[in-house]
């Protein structure tokens, strides 16, 4: 697992906003297309891609993509 693939990931969720616009330091609730259906997609892309259980609680705690990542990364180790 790493940041850039994670990230990849993250920005195929978008249909209109440039995956280029997408980086680490990206706070991802404040692009245009973010909703909670991209939230729900988000949570199902890390159990499909990652199998890590990721919850809404998480979401609402994290401001960036980075931070997203993070806990993806802390509880992929934990495994």
């Amino acid at each position: 697992m790493n940041l850039d693939q994670f990230i990849e990931n993250f920005a195929d969720l978008f249909d209109e906003t440039d995956p280029d616009t997408i980086q680490a330091n990206t706070q991802f609730k404040n692009l245009e297309e973010w909703s909670s259906l991209v939230a729900l997609s988000v949570i199902a892309m890390i159990d499909e891609e990652y199998d890590v259980e990721f919850r809404g609680d998480d979401i609402r705690g994290s401001s960036t993509v980075k931070d997203l990542y993070d806990i993806v990364e802390t509880r992929v180790e934990e495994e």
